[in-house]
């Protein structure tokens, strides 16, 4: 199946596309900046450049987009073109992201990988709830975790 835009259209509509500053991570920054949390951002030093770094509790919280690190939920497709490069390039940032969570771990980082699933699409869950999660993490339960989306259970109305 062809593009249904021209190259220079869809070179535009890519280099809109951000990798800091997502609205997703502004709503987890925002939300934890309220409750008192104080985090530094995009860590540069660290593998993966975590995009929240809380130095206070050992702790990193990566926000990943579905599509782009290739999580399963509804919000990943694969797309029908150009399938070798975006196969490719999914999967080497899915081995990116394993590399840099088994160096994180053995520093003595913990990490939190929160979904664009859990904040956004069907399945979204409510942005109290996932700073409340969140939080929780943070105070009572430092363990490597994510959150994702809620998982509908077969036959569930969605």
């Amino acid at each position: 199946m062809a593009d249904v835009v021209d190259s220079k259209t869809r070179s535009r509509m890519m280099s809109g596309i951000r990798s800091k500053n997502t609205k997703p991570e502004l709503l987890i920054r925002k939300g934890l900046h309220a409750r008192g949390f104080r985090f530094r951002l995009h860590g540069k030093r660290l593998p993966g450049k975590p995009d929240l770094v809380l130095p206070a509790f050992s702790a990193v919280i990566f926000v990943h987009g579905c599509f782009w690190h290739g999580h399963d939920c509804h919000l990943f497709k694969w797309p029908k073109t150009r399938r070798a490069f975006w196969r490719n390039k999914i999967l080497r940032n899915q081995a990116k992201d394993a590399e840099s969570c088994a160096y994180l771990k053995k520093d003595g980082w913990y990490i939190l990988t929160i979904w664009e699933c859990a904040l956004k699409g069907r399945t979204r869950r409510p942005l109290e709830q996932v700073l409340d999660s969140t939080a929780d993490w943070l105070v009572y339960g430092l363990r490597n975790r994510q959150i994702s989306g809620i998982k509908h259970r077969v036959g569930q109305q969605r």
